[in-house]
C-alpha cells in the first residue's frame, strides 16, 4: 500500500468510492439495471482505467453478475481482471445481496454468500475478506460469526440505536472485536467497526451551494436515463473559483469523525443509493479536490487518498492497538428516533417470509436427492446440465429474497411480486426435477407410473391407485404425519410392501367438498418412501375424525364464576377447554404432572397514518397509539377428534351475530401408536392460524398469558444459530414497540421449573409485554400519507389472509432443551410430498423395491448435529489456490462443463457450551462411514464457510484485545486425520467430499 507521508498527527481520509445498489427495493432488478446498475459497473471501470489513484468497491454479486453476462464487453472483462490485481477494484462481502439480519434464516445467509463466492473464485480466483454491512436494520451477532468463519479480517455495520451510536461515538468505542458466538468465542472474532452519524452516505450539505455537495452525477431517473445525459440534483462542479471553499467543507468533516475514532485513519465514504452511473464526472471533479488537499495537507493537517475497504482497515490494523472486546450481544432492535422502532418489518408480508422460507426448505431437500442421484446413479437417464440449471434458479431466488428489503417486506408490491414470481419458479423447477428423479429410478415408464410435483384434485380417477412418495431431507429418522387433500372419507393407506399404514381422514378446513388426510409416516435419514392411497377395500381403513360442533359464546356475557372444563390429551399433554368461553384454560405437561394455566387471545394494535397526528407506523416501523384491543366478541368451537390426531378448531368473531370470522386457530395434538417413535410429534402442539383480512391501520398479534412468574423475560433467536437473552426495558416513549424482537425460529418464556418454546416457520415480532406473557405479532395492514412513503408505494396495504404455523412445546427446562433444536428443524424441514398415480390404461405389475435408490442408503446424524448442507454446486474452480489463479491468468479457466463430481457438505453442532450434559458434547463423526450410501469416499478437504479457502492455508488476522494482547494469525481447526472429525459445540464445518468413480 503506497501511502503518502504524513506528518506525526496529522489525519489521514480514506476516500472509498461505492454505491449502494439494493436489489429490489422500490424498483425491481431489470427496473434498476436499465435505469442505472449496468452503467455504474460500464463507467466505473471506464474511468478507473483513466487514473492509476481511482479506486471503487463493488458489494452486492447479483447485479454485478446480471452485467457480467448481459452486458460486459471482453474489454471490460479485461479490464476487470486488471484492476483486481491491482487492488483497484475491490468486491466486499461478495454474497448475492446485502442480507438482511434480524428475520433471515443462517442457512439462507450461508446460502447467498455461498453463491456469490463461488462466482467470484471461479471467475477471478478473488476472495472478499471484509464486510460492508451497511443498511441492514439492526445488527445481529451471528452475522461476525458467519463472516469469520468465511475467512473475513474485518467486519462493518452501521445501523444501531440511534442513542447506543451517539453514546459510543462520544466515548471512541465504534470499533471492538467482536465475539458473537458465546461457543466460538476468540476463536471466532472479528474486528468490528460501526460507521459514524453519517453511515454510508457523502454528506451532503455545502455552506456555499444550495445544491448537495459531492454527488456530481446527480440522483438516477426511472424508468429512463435522460437522454441529454443531465440527471437532477448534480453538485456544483469544482472550479477553481470554489476549489478551497469544497476542500474546507471536505476537510471540516473529516476532522469532526477523526474525534470519534482512536487513530487518524478517517473512513470517508464516498457514494450513497444508486451512485456512479455517470462515474466519469464523479471521479474528475474528486481528482481536483483530492489533489488540491493533499498539496496543502500542511495548511489542512489532512491527506487524503482514494481507498478499498482493505486499505482503511490495513492501515487500522498497522497500528497494532489493544481493542475492547464485546461480548455475544447483538443490536437489535434498531431505532432511529425516540419514536421510530424498526420493528414492523419483523412481520410485514408474512406471505413472503412464509414462502421465502418454503422455497428455502424445498432447496435443501432438492440438493441432497440430486446429490444422491447423481452419486447413486451415473447411468441415469436425467441430464445433469438441466438439473443443475433447475436448482441454480432457486438458488439465486432464494439468495435475492434475503436482500435487506426483500424477506423484510420492506419493498414496493410490484418487486415483492418480482422475489414471489422467482421463487414460484424456482420452486416449479425443482419440485419438477425431484418428480423425474423418482420416475427414473422407480421404472415408472415399465409400471405406467405417473410423477407430478402438483397435485390436483382429478389426477387420480375413482377407483384408481394414487402414490404419495415422501422424501425426508432431514439426517435423523423422522416419525410425523403428512397431510394430503382427498375427495371421499372411505380411504385405505398401504406401504411398498402393501402393509397398512396408521392414517386419520376428516372434513377439510378449508372447503366443504374435501377432507384431510393424514399419514403417520417413518423414514430414515435422507430417504424416501412410497405410500399408496386407494378406494375402501376391505377392513383396513384408515381412522376417521369425527365433529363435535360447540355452542358459539359470547365473551362479554360469559359467566365467570362457572367453568365447563373439558379436556383434550395425549401421552404428553392434557389440554383443557373451557366451554363456557370456549377458550383454553390450561395445559398439564403429564410426564411431571405440571398445570400451567394458558389463554391465548387475538388482540390488535391500532395505529395512526396521519403524519399531522403523530408517529406511524409502516413497512419498517411499528408504532402503537395506545395498548392491544381485544378483536372478538364470541369465539366459535369445533372438535375433530380420531384415534391419531385430535384438532380443535376455534373460530374468533367480532361479535354474537357476526357471519364471518377473520381470526382462527386450529390446534392439533397427536397421538402415536404403539412401535412407532413418536417422541417428538408427541411433544408438540400444533397451531395453525388464520388471520385477515384485517383492516386498516391494524397489526394483529395473538397473545398468550400464563402464570409462570418470568419476570418478563423473553428469549429469542439470531437467525435460527443462537439465543438471546431480551429483559424487558422501559423507555420514555415507545416502550411497547422497543421491546418488540425478531423470532426467526424460536422463542420462549421459562420460570423456574417450566418453559414454554415457539417454534416458527416464518419470522414474526415477538415480546413479552406482561409477566408470563408472550404476544407474537402474525399480520399488518398499514396506509399512511407520508409523501415518502407514497412516493415509493411503501404503505403496505396488505389485504391478504395468512395462515403461518407455530409448534409449542411445554415442559421442564431439561426436556425442552433436548427438544426445541431438532423439532425446530422439523418444522423448518418438514417432508416434501410429491404426488403420483397409475396412467389408468396399463395393466397393473406387481412393484419391487429398487434397491440401490435414494431410499435404502440413510444417511444419519446424532440429534444434536444438524447435516446443514448436502449438495452439488458445480463449481469449476481448482480447490487449490495457487493453480485456480494461474489457470485463470493463463486464460485457461475450463468454460462450460459443470463439475459433478465435488459435493459440498456442512455439519452443524446444534448446541452451545454448558447448555445440556449430554447434547453439549462434542461430537467425533466419521465421513467416510456417514457417506458410505453415496459411494466410497475418497478425498475429503476441509474449506472455509463458503468452500473458497483451504482451511489449513486460511490466516485471518489477529486483532490485539486485552484478553490476548499477543497479535499472531489465527488458523481455524485442527486437521481431520483419516476422514474422522470431532464437531465441538455450535461448530459448521464445511467439506468438499470426492467419491470412486463408480
Amino acid at each position: 500500500l503506497a501511502l503518502l507521508p504524513r506528518a506525526r498527527g496529522e489525519l489521514r481520509a480514506f476516500v472509498v468510492a461505492h454505491s449502494h445498489m439494493d436489489v429490489g427495493w422500490v424498483y425491481t432488478v431489470q427496473e434498476s439495471m436499465h435505469a442505472y446498475a449496468a452503467n455504474v459497473y460500464t463507467t466505473v471501470i471506464e474511468e478507473l482505467m483513466k487514473g492509476k489513484q481511482r479506486k471503487f468497491i463493488a458489494v452486492e454479486q447479483e447485479f454485478f453478475r446480471l452485467w457480467w453476462d448481459m452486458v460486459a464487453t471482453d474489454t471490460q472483462k479485461q479490464q476487470v481482471h486488471q484492476l483486481l490485481q491491482e487492488g483497484r477494484l475491490e468486491f466486499v462481502i461478495g454474497g448475492q445481496v446485502m442480507h438482511d439480519e434480524a428475520v433471515t434464516l443462517i442457512d439462507d445467509q450461508i446460502l447467498q454468500l455461498t453463491e456469490g463466492h463461488g462466482f467470484l473464485y471461479e471467475t477471478f480466483g478473488f476472495r472478499p475478506q471484509f464486510s460492508w454491512h451497511v443498511d441492514p436494520f439492526g445488527a445481529s451477532a451471528t452475522t461476525p460469526t458467519l463472516f469469520a468463519l468465511a475467512g473475513f479480517n474485518a467486519h462493518l455495520i452501521s445501523r444501531i440505536d440511534y442513542d447506543l451510536k451517539a453514546d459510543m461515538q462520544k466515548n471512541k468505542k465504534l470499533q471492538f472485536v467482536w465475539q458473537g458466538s458465546p461457543s466460538l468465542s476468540e476463536r471466532q472474532e472479528i474486528f468490528t467497526h460501526v460507521m459514524d452519524q453519517y453511515s454510508y452516505c457523502t454528506p451532503s450539505h455545502l455552506p456555499f451551494s444550495n445544491r448537495s455537495g459531492f454527488f456530481w452525477n446527480g440522483f438516477a431517473t426511472f424508468p429512463d436515463p435522460p437522454k441529454d445525459g443531465v440527471y437532477p440534483n448534480m453538485s456544483l462542479p469544482v472550479t477553481d473559483a470554489n476549489l478551497h471553499l469544497y476542500a474546507q467543507t471536505m476537510v471540516a468533516n473529516i476532522k469532526e469523525r477523526a474525534a470519534w475514532f482512536r487513530t487518524g485513519d478517517v473512513l470517508w465514504p464516498w457514494g450513497c443509493d444508486k451512485q456512479f452511473f455517470n462515474a466519469s464526472v464523479q471521479y474528475s471533479n474528486m481528482d481536483l479536490l483530492v489533489d488540491y488537499i493533499n498539496k496543502h495537507s500542511g495548511e489542512f493537517g489532512v491527506t487524503v487518498q482514494y481507498a478499498t475497504v482493505s486499505d482503511y482497515f490495513q492501515a487500522v490494523y498497522s497500528r497494532n492497538l489493544t481493542w475492547e472486546t464485546r461480548d455475544s450481544q447483538d443490536f437489535l432492535p434498531y431505532s432511529t428516533e425516540p419514536f421510530e422502532a424498526w420493528t414492523g418489518f419483523y412481520t410485514s408480508r408474512s406471505t413472503l417470509k412464509g414462502i421465502a422460507r418454503r422455497a428455502s426448505s424445498l432447496l435443501y431437500a432438492g440438493e441432497s436427492f440430486f446429490a444422491q442421484y447423481v452419486r447413486k446413479h451415473p447411468k441415469g437417464s436425467i441430464c445433469k446440465y438441466k438439473a443443475l440449471k433447475q436448482l441454480q434458479s432457486l438458488r439465486w431466488a432464494v439468495s435475492e429474497v434475503q436482500h435487506h428489503d426483500g424477506i423484510t417486506g420492506t419493498e414496493s408490491p410490484k418487486v415483492k411480486d418480482m422475489y414471489m414470481n422467482n421463487l414460484m419458479y424456482g420452486m416449479f423447477n425443482v419440485k419438477k426435477l425431484m418428480a423425474s428423479i423418482i420416475f427414473d429410478v422407480n421404472n415408472a415408464k415399465k409400471n405406467g407410473e405417473v410423477y407430478s410435483s402438483v397435485y390436483t384434485k382429478d389426477s387420480g380417477k375413482p377407483g384408481v391407485d394414487q402414490y404419495v412418495v415422501v422424501y425426508n431431507p432431514l439426517a435423523w429418522n423422522v416419525t410425523t404425519f403428512v397431510t394430503v387433500s382427498v375427495s371421499s372419507e372411505a380411504i385405505s393407506v398401504y406401504d411398498e410392501l402393501g402393509r397398512s399404514v396408521p392414517a386419520q381422514v376428516q372434513s377439510s378446513v378449508e372447503s366443504q367438498s374435501t377432507y384431510d388426510l393424514y399419514i403417520l409416516v417413518e423414514i430414515s435419514g435422507l430417504s424416501y418412501r412410497k405410500y399408496s392411497i386407494k378406494p375402501l377395500n376391505g377392513k383396513q381403513s384408515a381412522f376417521i375424525g369425527r365433529s363435535i360442533m360447540y355452542k358459539r359464546r359470547d365473551l362479554t356475557r360469559a359467566d365467570q364464576q362457572s367453568q365447563h372444563l373439558f379436556p383434550v390429551v395425549n401421552n404428553c399433554y392434557q389440554i383443557v377447554f373451557d366451554q363456557n368461553t370456549n377458550l383454553m384454560h390450561s395445559i398439564t405437561e403429564r410426564e411431571t404432572n405440571q398445570t400451567v394455566q394458558f389463554t391465548q387471545e387475538f388482540l390488535e394494535y391500532h395505529v395512526n397514518g396521519d403524519t399531522k397526528k403523530g408517529p406511524i407506523s409502516d413497512n419498517y416501523l411499528f408504532a402503537p397509539n395506545a395498548s392491544a384491543v381485544p378483536v372478538s366478541k364470541a369465539v366459535g368451537l369445533e372438535v375433530m377428534s380420531g384415534s391419531l390426531m385430535t384438532e380443535i378448531r376455534q373460530y374468533f368473531y367480532s361479535n354474537v351475530t357476526s357471519q364471518d370470522y377473520i381470526y382462527a386457530v386450529y390446534t392439533r395434538l397427536y397421538s402415536v401408536p404403539e412401535g412407532y417413535d413418536g417422541r417428538l410429534l408427541c411433544h408438540r402442539i400444533e397451531q395453525e392460524y388464520s388471520v385477515g383480512p384485517l383492516e386498516l391501520n391494524r397489526e394483529a398479534i395473538l397473545r398468550t398469558s400464563t402464570n409462570l412468574n418470568t419476570r418478563q423475560l423473553l428469549y429469542t433467536d439470531n437467525n435460527g444459530y443462537q439465543m438471546q437473552k431480551r429483559p424487558f426495558k422501559a423507555y420514555v416513549n415507545n416502550t411497547v414497540a422497543r421491546n418488540y424482537y425478531p423470532m426467526v425460529q424460536t422463542a420462549y418464556i421459562e420460570d423456574d421449573t417450566t418453559r414454554l418454546m415457539l417454534l416458527a416457520e416464518r419470522a414474526h415480532g415477538v415480546s413479552s409485554q406482561g409477566n408470563g406473557q408472550v404476544e407474537v405479532m402474525l399480520h399488518r395492514r398499514l396506509w399512511n400519507n407520508l409523501q415518502w412513503d407514497l412516493d415509493n408505494n411503501l404503505t403496505l396495504n396488505d389485504s391478504s389472509v395468512v395462515r403461518p404455523v407455530i409448534w409449542l412445546i411445554l415442559g421442564s427446562k431439561a426436556v425442552t432443551n433436548t427438544l426445541y433444536r431438532t423439532s425446530g428443524l422439523a418444522l423448518e424441514h418438514r417432508p416434501v410430498v410429491i404426488f403420483g398415480a397409475l396412467s389408468g390404461d396399463k395393466p397393473k405389475l406387481p412393484r419391487r423395491l429398487q434397491r440401490n435408490s435414494v431410499r435404502d442408503s440413510p444417511v444419519t446424524v446424532p440429534p444434536n448435529l444438524h447435516l446443514q448442507t448436502l449438495s452439488i454446486p458445480g463449481w469449476k474452480y481448482s480447490s487449490n489456490h495457487a493453480e485456480q489463479v494461474h489457470s485463470i491468468h493463463a486464460g485457461k479457466q475450463k468454460q462450460g462443463d459443470a463439475d459433478f463430481s465435488r459435493v459440498l457438505l456442512r455439519i452443524r453442532h446444534l448446541y452451545e457450551v454448558g447448555e445440556d450434559p449430554v447434547l453439549s458434547q462434542p461430537v467425533v463423526v466419521d465421513l467416510k462411514s456417514l457417506l458410505k450410501g453415496l459411494g466410497s469416499v475418497t478425498a475429503v478437504e476441509e474449506r472455509s464457510l463458503t468452500g473458497t479457502w483451504d482451511v489449513n492455508t486460511l490466516e485471518r488476522w489477529k486483532w490485539k484485545t486485552a484478553q490476548y494482547p499477543g497479535k499472531r494469525f489465527f488458523n481455524s481447526t485442527e486437521a481431520s486425520e483419516d476422514y474422522i472429525v470431532t464437531v465441538h459445540p455450535k461448530e459448521i464445518r464445511t467439506f468438499f467430499v470426492y467419491f470412486q468413480v463408480q
